[in-house]
């Protein structure tokens, strides 16, 4: 099934390229904008993902990034994917600082050209799931402690890396939700992500998906 994508990019070229690729994939590209202020004001009726490169104008600085954040406090748990042509952890942590259910992406731009990859992204984020460049991952992370989880935390933690809920992986794996519930508390005391850890679903998820 097909998506609609609100697209914000300034490099014409790109922006051409990207639209050509979505829709060859069968979504539907239904606004594209240039600017950060243009994509503030996007009408997200029916909009299912926005895709846009964190280095927009008028600043040139991190005005898409921007932008998406405030698009997702109007709509909170809106999917948004976000390009670079940089690996900045700092732009990455700020995305998914605002992670409300998942629904976010952070890819470079050079991923785009293996095609597959950028439309599987487009299904996870859209999912509800997490997707971040294995570059921009090994920047914000050292070395992983998933080693330390059974094969069951594991599994669960596949499961969450997918964008489902605690129900969900629950029902996934034919267990209770007091089961999972305490699979998930066991991850992340594993992982060494205690409760006052500002958003250790998402960042449990990094850790797994930095090993995977």
């Amino acid at each position: 099934m097909g998506v609609r994508i609100v697209l914000a990019e300034d490099s014409v070229l790109l922006a051409e390229g990207l639209v050509r690729i979505l829709e060859r994939a069968g979504h539907e590209v239904i606004a594209t904008v240039s600017d950060a202020a243009a994509l503030r004001n996007v009408d997200l009726t029916g909009v299912d993902l926005v895709v846009t490169d964190v280095r927009m104008p008028p600043g040139d600085g991190d005005d898409g990034l921007r932008a998406a954040l405030d698009l997702r406090r109007r709509r909170p748990a809106l999917p948004v994917l976000v390009l670079s042509q940089y690996v900045a952890a700092a732009y990455a942590r700020r995305l998914l600082s605002s992670e409300q259910g998942g629904a976010v992406g952070y890819l470079l731009k050079e991923r785009v050209g293996r095609v597959d990859d950028f439309l599987r992204a487009i299904e996870t984020v859209v999912s509800g799931g997490v997707v971040v460049d294995p570059e921009v991952i090994s920047k914000m992370f050292g070395s992983a402690v998933i080693e330390r989880l059974t094969p069951r935390e594991r599994e669960v933690l596949a499961l969450m890396a997918r964008g489902d809920s605690n129900s969900e992986v629950a029902a996934a794996l034919f267990v209770s939700d007091a089961a999972v519930a305490k699979h998930v508390s066991n991850i992340f005391t594993k992982l060494e992500l205690p409760p006052e850890t500002e958003n250790r679903r998402v960042r449990a998820i990094l850790m797994y998906l930095a090993q995977a």
